[in-house]
């Protein structure tokens, strides 16, 4: 047979051939050009982590953002930037003396801080004793202040985690708690803790992505230059991104996802060149040849499935949401650097080494190596190759005979594993992070718990009603409305209290609370009454802030209804003179929401078409890709169903160490949607490619699904490791998101790989018979080439084998 196979004739030259032999040519200064791109990109990489923001969640023209730039001028202890100073005194109460001194020397020292810029502070240390109740804990032990920032967000973000390190050394041995307490605090510290797990997932998953390559390659040399085809994709599009991120937001979350796809898809195509490569050297082929080869079929398969990435991916910039945006460009640059190092890069490496890329043989201990060969369906062949005896053998070959045997049982069982895996899907709630994503030792969550147990669980994160008025509040005639909205909004359910200036202004003036804001009365008030009054008043007298304070927190199902329950109230303001805006944090995660869910329809419609277009370009096929694209969204929903019993039911926060959240972050089920459709849609061309190559030779379709599965399922199933090695690792080392994002994607490709990839396709294929390759223009399917001789007899030795088991 092998005879057989050097006899065939060599196909025409081509485009891959002219690539091999301009490489081989230039292999040196291509290779000085990558390590120079390397060099230049490597600067923007050292340093992107200081230019990435935490924003990127408001919604372009929602109330919510309407409410958060209003509160930024005009109120007292409150600014550009506003941080809730908590102090909690473990060892003395806020009613001794001794707390009242910590708590001041504290406030001062904040205060005082260069790198704050505080312009103006409000609450328990600015009070005097009468009037701070408001500002103290219902633990005796904690008191908070409003701080008002002159720092941008972005500033903000850099300087707060600085300054909250500093706070922890200075206080913390005296029995303090101090915090600052804010979104940009919360997200300095997010991009810390990203910055510390992507670190501590690149510790584990680099040894493991060596050890993995090298049962697969059984070369030092090869695995080496898997991953620096990896690498240097994430090293590529870091380097793009840096200056990218120092004119635009660009989320936190870039740097992990970005990091996370490079290595599982870099590593990933490098896997398939480089098997392919070795492949054709071992036929016999010299370097330039076998490099031609390569870039004609696994190049062409790199290319496809990359362009199907790049599609999918890019419809999420329909979403008018800037993390959306963040991530999608990041993951789109991402895996374009991953294409282009494959197909560009990585055959410069292949005509250096030529035969050396097997080179460093690992010698692999007999009982692991068999036992994985028997995994791996691989021959006993020295090269690694396959005679038809050795395929026919061989446990791919056998499982999908016996798959084939009876399709629709393997159809309709597998379907209902994922159908039932799918079901708890349908309780998916999404949400904007919260401070429960930080680790519960963290000085920003501690002081979120202090507050949340002192002033209750709605005190982070009050729903905002920011009432503006055409003339000022004293002389307006439907002021009283304002008046009327504030109990209504205290006599809602789950409402814990009401914060705003009305209880001043109904002391200064009963009848007519809004007159006290006139000149003369203001000046009659005390300075703690006027201080508080400006808390929630701006100057002008034209803005009126009322804060409702939930019994849950802000992405509780009871916050979000009501929410609904204060916009009708709002609602009921006479719009001609009072117009209202509601922000917060559930405000502002349901409008993020809001923005995701009116844009996935339009994602979802185009994501469908493209994907539709390249495997209908790819296959010359009408029906296949309507299998593909069914098989995937059912492989899809059954990993949204598994990460909602992980994290909303809390099945992981035992085994797993998982934190449950109660709901998935909001760009995660969008992302994963984009992300598993394409790299799903890779594994399926990737077998597919290989099925049609087949088909073309036998004109038989079970022999070709058989052998096609026989000769890729080793690969997948090796590909398929890395992934989950590389997404799992960042799904347990990262914080929150960034574990749901990983361990979503480590589940869907466990389960394409294995359910859908060995046992759906080949039970799908086999019921379609003829009809995988029907095209308009070429009849029922039939090849566009007479059956070879190998083909026939493949045919014959099927024929024999299900008769045997008839």
């Amino acid at each position: 047979m092998s005879s057989a196979r050097t006899a065939e004739p060599m196909p025409p030259k081509g485009l891959a051939d002219h690539a091999s032999r301009l490489i081989r040519k230039a292999r040196w200064p291509l290779l000085a050009l990558w390590l120079a791109a390397l060099a230049i990109s490597g600067v923007g990489a050292s340093s992107i982590a200081d230019s990435l923001s935490g924003g990127g969640w408001f919604a372009p023209g929602a109330d919510s953002t309407k409410a958060a730039h209003q509160l930024e001028h005009g109120f007292k202890g409150r600014g550009q930037t506003t941080a809730t100073l908590v102090i909690h005194d473990k060892r003395y109460e806020s009613d001794e003396p001794r707390f009242e001194q910590r708590a001041h020397d504290i406030a001062r020292q904040v205060t005082a801080e260069p790198a704050l810029k505080v312009t103006d502070s409000h609450g328990w240390t600015t009070l005097a004793r009468e009037n701070r109740s408001d500002y103290a804990g219902d633990d005796h032990r904690t008191v908070i202040d409003s701080l008002a920032l002159d720092l941008d967000d972005g500033t903000a973000r850099r300087e707060l985690p600085k300054v909250q390190a500093d706070l922890e050394d200075r206080f913390g041995g005296q029995g303090l708690d101090v915090s600052l307490v804010s979104p940009s605090s919360f997200w300095g510290e997010v991009n810390t803790l990203s910055q510390e797990g992507l670190a501590k997932a690149e510790l584990i998953t680099m040894p493991l992505i060596v050890v993995i390559l090298l049962l697969l390659f059984r070369s030092l040399v090869a695995a080496l230059v898997s991953l620096a085809v990896g690498v240097s994709a994430i090293v590529f599009t870091l380097g793009v991104l840096a200056p990218v991120a120092q004119s635009h937001e660009l989320s936190v979350f870039v740097q992990n996802a970005a990091t996370m796809l490079g290595l599982g898809v870099g590593v990933d195509y490098s896997l398939f060149v480089i098997t392919r490569f070795k492949e054709q050297l071992a036929r016999g082929q010299d370097v330039e040849s076998a490099v031609a080869a390569t870039l004609r079929t696994s190049g062409h398969t790199v290319l496809a499935s990359g362009a199907t990435i790049l599609l999918a991916m890019c419809t999420l910039f329909l979403i008018d949401l800037n993390v959306i945006f963040s991530l999608a460009l990041g993951a789109v640059v991402v895996v374009a650097c991953c294409v282009l190092t494959t197909v560009l890069f990585l055959p410069v490496l292949l005509h250096l080494l030529g035969s050396r890329i097997n080179a460093g043989r690992v010698r692999v201990p007999r009982s692991l190596r068999e036992r994985f060969r028997r995994a791996a369906g691989e021959g006993d062949r020295a090269d690694g190759g396959k005679s038809a005896a050795g395929e026919e053998t061989s446990r791919w070959y056998r499982v999908s005979l016996k798959v084939m045997a009876k399709p629709v049982l393997f159809l309709t069982a597998t379907s209902v594993v994922l159908v039932a895996l799918a079901a708890p899907a349908a309780q998916l709630r999404t949400f904007s992070p919260d401070a429960r994503i930080l680790p519960e030792a963290s000085a920003v969550r501690v002081g979120y718990d202090h507050m949340q147990d002192s002033f209750g669980v709605g005190a982070t994160s009050p729903i905002q009603v920011v009432v503006t008025s055409r003339e000022p509040l004293e002389e307006s005639e439907r002021s009283e409305d304002l008046t009327r909205l504030g109990g209504r909004l205290e006599k809602l359910p789950h409402v814990e209290r009401v914060d705003s200036a009305l209880p001043v202004l109904e002391s200064a003036s009963p009848q007519a609370p809004f007159k006290a804001l006139a000149a003369p009365s203001m000046s009659r008030l005390p300075d703690d009454a006027r201080d508080t009054v400006r808390h929630y008043v701006a100057k002008g007298n034209q803005a009126f802030v009322l804060e409702v304070v939930p019994d849950a927190t802000a992405s509780d199902d009871v916050a979000r209804d009501l929410l609904s329950r204060v916009q009708h109230e709002a609602d009921k303001l006479p719009a001609a003179s009072l117009t209202s805006v509601i922000g917060g944090e559930t405000a502002e995660g349901i409008d993020a929401n809001r923005v995701i869910e009116d844009g996935l329809p339009h994602v979802i419609l185009i994501m469908l078409a493209a994907v539709y277009l390249v495997l209908l370009l790819t296959f010359r096929s009408l029906l296949l890709p309507l299998k593909a694209i069914a098989m995937n969204l059912l492989s899809i929903a059954a990993t949204y169903g598994v990460l909602v019993l992980v994290f909303q039911k809390g099945l992981g926060t035992g085994l797993l160490g998982f934190e449950q959240t109660d709901y998935l972050q909001n760009f995660v089920p969008v992302l994963l949607l984009a992300l598993l459709f394409s790299l799903s849609t890779d594994y399926e061309v990737f077998l597919l490619d290989r099925v049609r190559e087949e088909y073309l030779a036998t004109g038989d379709n079970t022999v070709s699904v058989a052998r096609g599965l026989t000769r890729t399922a080793p690969l997948i199933s090796g590909a398929a490791v890395l992934m989950v090695a590389v997404f799992g690792a960042f799904g347990f080392a990262g914080i929150v998101p960034i574990q749901q994002l990983g361990f979503g994607m480590a589940v869907a490709i466990l389960l394409d790989a294995t359910l859908v990839r060995l046992l759906l396709v080949p039970a799908a294929m086999r019921l379609m018979g003829r009809w995988n390759w029907w095209f308009p223009g070429r009849g029922d399917g039939a090849p566009s080439q007479r059956p070879t001789a190998e083909g026939a007899e493949a045919a014959s030795t099927r024929e024999r084998a299900e008769a045997g088991r008839r």
